[in-house]
Formats: C-alpha cells, sequence, structure tokens
C-alpha cells in the first residue's frame, strides 16, 4: 500500500510543474546573467517536461485517445523541441538548424492532433490563425534575409496548422485534454510571434522573459493534454 501511495504521488503533476518552473526560471535569468546557467536549464527544462510525461504514463488517456498514438506523436515533439532548444543557445548561427527542428516538432504535434479528431473539425480557428499569421509575416517582411525567407514562411505554415487544428480538436470533442493542447497551441504562437520580431524586426529586453515562458508553458500544456486528469 505504501508502495503504491508514493507511485501515485510521484504521478500527480503538482511535483513536476514545481520543478519545471524553478528550472525555467533559472534558466531565463542565466539568458540576463549567466551563459552557463542558460546553457545547463535551457534543455534541461523542455526534458522536465518530458520526464513529466514519462513518468505520468498513458494509463490515463482519454478513452478516445488510445492506441491513436496521440502520446508518441507529443513525446516525439517535445524530444524534437529540446534538439531545437540546444540548437538556438548555440554559439554562432545554429538558427536555421533551431528552426528545422521545431518544425518538425509541430509536424509531430500536428500528426498527433489529426489523431484526435479530422482536419478542419472545425472550421474558424484555420482563418484566425491564417490571418494572425499573414500579420507576423508582414511585419517580419522587410527585416527578414532573403534566403530566410522560405524556411520562415514554411515554418509560420506548420505553427498556424498545428495550433488551428489544437483549437479544431477542442471545438469538435470539448473536453479538458482538448482544452489544454489548444491553449498550448495558442501560447506557442505568442511565443514564437515575440520571438521572431524581437530577433529580426524590433528588439526589446523583456523579449528572452517573455518568449521563453510563453514557451514553457504551450509545452507544458501540451504534455498535460495527453491526459484527462
Amino acid at each position: 500500500m505504501t508502495k503504491r501511495i508514493a507511485t501515485t504521488s510521484s504521478s500527480r503533476p503538482s511535483p513536476w510543474l514545481a520543478a519545471i518552473a524553478l528550472s525555467a526560471l533559472l534558466a531565463i535569468a542565466g539568458s540576463y546573467l549567466s551563459p552557463w546557467l542558460h546553457y545547463v536549464f535551457k534543455p534541461l527544462t523542455t526534458l522536465l517536461i518530458v520526464a513529466m510525461l514519462l513518468r505520468r504514463g498513458g494509463e490515463a488517456e482519454p478513452e478516445a485517445d488510445r492506441g491513436s498514438g496521440y502520446r508518441r506523436a507529443i513525446l516525439i515533439g517535445l524530444l524534437l523541441s529540446t534538439l531545437g532548444d540546444v540548437f538556438l543557445m548555440l554559439p554562432g548561427d545554429w538558427f536555421v538548424f533551431g528552426l528545422g527542428s521545431f518544425l518538425c516538432a509541430h509536424v509531430a504535434y500536428l500528426v498527433g492532433l489529426t489523431r484526435r479528431a479530422p482536419w478542419f473539425a472545425a472550421l474558424w480557428p484555420f482563418p484566425a490563425y491564417a490571418a494572425l499569421a499573414a500579420a507576423v509575416l508582414a511585419v517580419l517582411w522587410p527585416h527578414l534575409p532573403g534566403a530566410l525567407r522560405p524556411p520562415v514562411i514554411a515554418y509560420v505554415i506548420v505553427l498556424a496548422a498545428m495550433a488551428a487544428q489544437a483549437a479544431a480538436v477542442w471545438r469538435h470533442r470539448a473536453d479538458r485534454a482538448t482544452a489544454l493542447a489548444a491553449l498550448g497551441g495558442a501560447f506557442f504562437v505568442v511565443s514564437d510571434a515575440t520571438l521572431a520580431i524581437d530577433r529580426f524586426a524590433a528588439p526589446f529586453a523583456a523579449a528572452p522573459a517573455a518568449v521563453l515562458a510563453t514557451y514553457w508553458i504551450a509545452q507544458t500544456l501540451i504534455a498535460l493534454s495527453v491526459r484527462r486528469g
């Protein structure tokens, strides 16, 4: 009985969320104060989200998701995101490699989301996110180097499609798990739009904190969306 209670307690999200939040705060502080602190805690924060997903297991997945591959797709997306974290913090210009890693992560999330509901299960999120993506590109376009324009366009399309599909799935199923994924997709759009504007159009001092905070909120919500409770 003691072992069972300990196992159940360790699988609850609260201790994991506290660890993720502490690691995120240290990574954000490091982005301003110490490169080495940032190098350690930036990938560690995303890996803690991976660990939370693995430790909590799939036994409490919503009935509709069992056997769908949703949990596996989210895990793959988180691991690809960790690779993107590393590329974006390396000395030198690894931006395209980071962009490619996150593009693949969003493809993994998108595949998982299409296992929960078919494409366009609700229509309104797609024009809404398309309009938002077009507005961000309009701001970035004069500042983007020519060689970066094609990969950035591809990334924005995939990111917007992922967020729109997450919102469509939520409207289709209207449960807690899909609501978390939809909110995670929205936070991802905010994070990446902030990063792009800071990097290419209008740098500002609070950008690292804003980008990383919204990024890890997004990833945590997406990881939590695997379970119903």
